[in-house]
This record gives structure tokens, sequence and C-alpha cells, in this order.
């Protein structure tokens, strides 16, 4: 898994595996994620596993995008990180 997950991040991405980043990627039907970073002594990967929801993963033609802190963690807690359109609203008098 390490093995192919780097070649992907350096061959693909064009990204440096040391750099800090953290490279995440899900699998087809978007019930697992794994997280692949470099930890300053080797690299490393955390996972997880949803049961019955799904990782609202971001739509991109992009091969890869930036998330902030606050949008992976709602990735990670199984939020839609786009949100949803703006909302208008009218007032009504009363």
């Amino acid at each position: 898994q390490f093995n192919g997950l780097s070649l992907i991040v350096e061959q693909q991405l064009d990204a440096a595996l040391m750099s800090g980043a953290l490279f995440i990627f899900t699998n087809r039907t978007r019930k697992r994620l794994k997280i692949l970073y470099w930890d300053n002594t080797g690299l490393a990967m955390w996972s997880k596993r949803l049961e019955k929801e799904i990782f609202k993963w971001p739509k991109s033609t992009q091969s890869s995008i930036s998330l902030s802190e606050q949008q992976l963690n709602s990735l990670l807690g199984g939020f839609d990180i786009h949100g949803h359109q703006p909302l208008f609203y009218a007032s009504a008098g009363l």
C-alpha cells in the first residue's frame, strides 16, 4: 500500500512525499479513506472506514486539490466540505 500510493504521489501528482503535505485517497465506493504523510522518521498512513455513510469527496477536474484544516476535519467527520449553494431569503411584511 505504501509503495503504490507513494508512486501515485510522486509520478502522477508530481509531488514530494517529504514536503509535510497530507495525501488523501479514497476507494471507488468512498467508504474508505487513507492519508499518506511523512512524519520526519518515515512514511505513515492513517485510514478510516465508514460503516453506513460515504465520504463526501469534492468534485474536481484537477488531479489534486488543496484542503484547509477545517475542510479536512469536515471530510473526516462525514460532512460535505463544499456545503450547499447560498440561500436567499425575502423578508415578509408583518
